[in-house]
């Protein structure tokens, strides 16, 4: 059985901090600075998600606020600049992630739009908490011990290598020590082991195995 890796529910905010579309920027400004958060959900009905609301779309006010009319290209960031409400101050569609999504899904859908923070939704679209990229960064607090343990127990034992090869952890770096009769199972194994959640670096320092 191979490691099962964290998901987002397993890291997330469940209590989320959000707001409807009639929601003033004043408001807004003040909830993200109550909660010390960077963006708030736009909900919709009874929890569905429309947009998100960012330090990003509230600064363009401020941007605004001595230029003249916006240069070509500008038209949708300066409306922004006008805004009061949330719905005119979202940006939509929300980029959001699903509740069983994994880790490294949520940090790539993060890097490749380039937010901060992610709205989790279920498959109708209902908020149901917000993962941050410190979230994400929870599972490098998993103590050395554990980390050990699924190494012992899952990763090893499906490679048949149980009580051939030793390893440390430290900090969450894992060094593999002894003798490895067949080479071609060092590459699986780092691999295997970089899997496994909260793992900061794999380290091979393996011999030839005696003959």
């Amino acid at each position: 059985m191979a490691p099962s890796p964290y998901t987002v529910s397993d890291v997330m905010t469940h209590t989320a901090v959000a707001v409807g579309r009639d929601a003033s920027y004043k408001e807004i400004v003040e909830l993200m600075q109550q909660w010390k958060v960077s963006a708030v959900p736009v909900l919709e009905g009874e929890g569905r998600v429309i947009g998100v609301v960012s330090e990003a779309d509230l600064l363009w006010k401020e941007e605004f606020r001595q230029d003249g009319p916006p240069l070509r290209g500008q038209a949708e960031d300066a409306s922004k600049a006008d805004a009061v409400l949330a719905a005119d101050l979202m940006s939509s569609p929300a980029v959001t992630v699903h509740p069983d999504a994994t880790l490294a899904e949520a940090a790539r859908i993060m890097a490749r739009k380039r937010v901060k923070r992610l709205p989790v939704v279920n498959g109708l679209g209902m908020l149901e908490g917000v993962v941050s990229r410190g979230d994400l960064l929870k599972v490098f607090l998993r103590p050395d011990s554990e980390i050990g343990e699924e190494i012992r127990s899952v990763v090893l034992a499906e490679l048949s290598l149980a009580g051939r090869v030793e390893f440390t952890v430290l900090d969450g770096v894992v060094t593999v020590l002894g003798p490895l009769g067949n080479r071609s199972q060092v590459p699986l194994l780092a691999q295997a082991i970089r899997a496994v959640e909260g793992v900061v670096d794999v380290r091979m320092d393996l011999v030839p195995e005696n003959p």
